[in-house]
């Protein structure tokens, strides 16, 4: 367990403060797609970040040419935090800690959830739109879904916080790219086999929990 408070809390959005699985397979069960097969290639490491969200928005374009800002935001209507995410954040803010969010999700979403938890700092991938508001076919990439220390990295020097003090929170094995040296990571909610076994051989503390009550132990809470 970490003995000191951190100065840095990291956290992943997608499953760990938010109650989703993924905020990209949202907008594919909004529109009536899927991505299994091109998520599978893209962990097999068959194309890009950046390839891999083209070919989402030409699969959301299939079914509806004409995408708008505002259909995004609706796809989103249902999404809740995950339990204790106020709370937890509230709490860490007090303690004098600093709170961000280092997702390869949708920023539109991940802003929403900043916002719901105040978060000092949140970074995510996105969307291009027209001045009108519709969807444009490539998305922008600010945080590499295997290279979230990049973000990391940045964060911590603009904060001027050692990575020793810095807690990374994700819930999936691509998540253990947010971890730089001397850095702790925590597992938490995993829900993949292949995470499973990737938590443990990173050999990382891995809480198996819906509820981020369960992580204050290991923040100093």
């Amino acid at each position: 367990m970490t003995k000191l408070i951190p100065l840095c809390v990291a956290f992943d959005c997608d499953g760990v403060l938010a109650d989703s699985v993924s905020s990209w397979r949202t907008l594919h069960e909004h529109f009536g797609t899927s991505s299994s097969d091109l998520l599978a290639r893209f962990l097999a490491g068959e194309f890009s970040d950046s390839e891999f969200m083209a070919r989402d928005i030409a699969m959301w374009k299939e079914k509806i040419p004409q995408i708008h800002r505002d259909d995004i935001f609706r796809a989103y209507a249902g999404c809740k935090l995950m339990k204790g995410a106020k709370e937890l954040v509230a709490d860490l803010q007090a303690k004098g800690v600093h709170v961000a969010i280092i997702s390869a999700g949708v920023d539109l979403y991940v802003q929403s959830i900043a916002a719901m938890v105040n978060a000092d700092d949140w970074i995510a991938n996105g969307f291009e739109f027209d001045e009108e508001g519709w969807l444009l076919d490539q998305g922008v990439v600010r945080v590499p879904s295997k290279g979230k220390d990049e973000s990391i990295r940045r964060l911590l020097n603009i904060i001027d916080c050692p990575s020793d003090r810095l807690v990374c929170v994700g819930d999936s094995d691509m998540d253990l790219s947010m971890i730089v040296e001397d850095c702790t990571f925590i597992g938490f909610n995993p829900s993949r086999e292949g995470t499973f076994r990737a938590f443990a051989e990173a050999g990382v503390t891995v809480v198996e929990s819906k509820n981020l009550d369960d992580l204050r132990p290991y923040l100093g809470l």
